[in-house]
């Protein structure tokens, strides 16, 4: 454990980055799941009103830096491809 005031001040600072960080990555896993889920059970509509939230959600987590860009785009692509397969 740090002994210097500045060191334990920072590993405080990091967990709390890190809880954060952790609860709004977690967030943003559980919309893509409720959209998957929607897309399963052909519920159309729903599940393009959860892919707007899950996209803010994923854009939120990219802006904080929780996520790499690429990987946010990547995730919105292959959820908005999914949402338009079942609805064609």
């Amino acid at each position: 454990m740090a002994n210097i005031k500045s060191a334990i001040k920072r590993v405080d600072t990091n967990n709390k980055k890190r809880e954060n960080n952790q609860a709004q990555k977690s967030e943003m896993r559980t919309q893509i799941k409720h959209v998957e889920k929607l897309v399963a059970a052909n519920d159309i509509e729903n599940a393009k009103l959860a892919l707007q939230e899950t996209t803010k959600h994923i854009d939120k987590a990219i802006q904080k830096g929780v996520i790499h860009q690429n990987n946010g785009d990547r995730q919105k692509s292959r959820l908005a491809n999914l949402v338009n397969s079942v609805s064609a």
